[in-house]
């Protein structure tokens, strides 16, 4: 995406960067709604030389929504646009509709997204560009399994429609693409039906890495959802201690009777925000990182079964605190993410060895079994 650069009241030059804030770039700044598509045409027609990409919610840890020198193009479209067809359990949904939204729409009508990230707080265009997966991810793959058709803006200001049946080389080549297709402008997706706003969860706390790799491998098969937390900061015979839950959606008649009367109710409220001013290295820091895994281990319960979780408490724990990222203060946080193949476990056992040994703090590190990747060649995992 190459041309002149626009000049927009609704350009500015900006400081951006990522979720983590450690990558700061400034560019320009563009805001606009995908349904105004001849609008969004000429800004990317016009576009400097350095380029431009498509910004959501700007909760990617890294940079690759950010163009140091270029635009980036956010999209802000409303909620009310969004067409749900609860018959066909499918929603088509402008790209810059966030997950927040989307789900304040589905659940009281019974509705959920296919895959769900550890936030909500990401645009639909977002999560098909990083084609992100969550807890479910080895039993229903990642969120561009699920989607059946998308609109995705060209370089050259030009639509294109595009399904896994019509054109689809362009197609899977969006869905994770990172929006270097294009910008993607609304897409239909497959939604699962719920009978309750609630999870039934099942927790188990695995002392070593060795017996939790063991309980997700013989049980991971009989749950939707599936995920570890890993105490980074245990070593010796406690290395890689862990507590598992795993669990699915609800029924109504596995609620409260007081539960039932509404089992539909959403409330997502955020609880807490984070102020503006943290001191300089943050509160997370070696010593509370060890009081906290300490903590958060010791107060899982060895086994627990059918444990009733709302749906933000179960997917979206960070995102009752606004914010969370400032804890990291100014010098920021980097996340990494890695596959290692089945079979190929003791290179997962010299990671956590190694970190432990390091004595990097680690305030969330999570584990999950992965299924079969789809067919989009620059998705994680491809």
């Amino acid at each position: 995406m190459t041309a002149a650069a626009p000049d927009d009241e609704r350009a500015a030059d900006v400081r951006l960067s990522g979720w983590g804030t450690t990558m700061p770039s400034v560019g320009r700044l563009v805001v606009q709604s995908s349904d105004d598509r001849d609008s969004l045409a000429a800004t990317v027609k016009a576009l400097p030389a350095r380029g431009g990409i498509a910004r959501g919610l700007g909760r990617s840890y890294g940079d690759p929504a950010q163009r140091g020198g270029g635009v980036a193009v956010q999209l802000r479209d409303a909620a009310p646009h969004v067409v749900i067809d609860a018959e066909s359990a499918t929603a088509t949904v402008p790209a810059g509709v966030s997950l927040d939204e989307l789900l304040a729409l589905l659940v009281p009508r019974g509705l959920f997204v296919p895959v769900s990230p550890g936030t909500r707080f990401v645009t639909v265009g977002g999560a098909i560009a990083c084609d992100i997966h969550g807890k479910n991810h080895h039993l229903e793959g990642s969120f561009g399994n699920h989607v059946r058709r998308l609109s995705l803006l060209l370089a050259d200001g030009t639509v294109v429609e595009l399904s896994p049946a019509q054109r689809p080389e362009l197609f899977w080549a969006t869905i994770g693409g990172m929006g270097l297709t294009g910008i993607i402008l609304e897409a239909t997706i497959g939604l699962l039906r719920i009978e309750t706003s609630r999870c039934s969860v099942d927790t188990d706390r695995a002392p070593d890495l060795q017996a939790l790799l063991t309980l997700m491998e013989e049980g991971d098969r009989f749950f939707r959802y599936s995920v570890a937390w890993i105490d980074l900061m245990a070593k010796g015979a406690h290395l890689g201690r862990s507590v598992l839950t795993r669990g699915d959606h609800a029924r109504v008649d596995e609620l409260a009777p007081r539960q039932a009367v509404d089992p539909l109710v959403y409330d997502a409220r955020q609880r807490l925000t984070v102020p503006p001013v943290v001191p300089g290295p943050g509160l997370v820091n070696h010593v509370t990182i060890k009081a906290f895994n300490e903590m958060w281990f010791r107060k899982a319960p060895r086994r627990r079964v059918g444990q009733i979780v709302s749906i933000p408490g179960y997917f979206h724990p960070l995102d009752f605190v606004g914010s969370w990222n400032r804890l990291y203060g100014r010098r920021g946080f980097v996340q990494y993410q890695f596959l290692v193949p089945f079979g190929e476990e003791r290179a997962l056992e010299r990671v956590v060895e190694r970190i432990a040994a390091s004595g990097a703090p680690s305030f969330l590190a999570v584990l999950k079994r992965f299924g079969a990747a789809n067919p989009a060649p620059l998705s994680f995992p491809a």
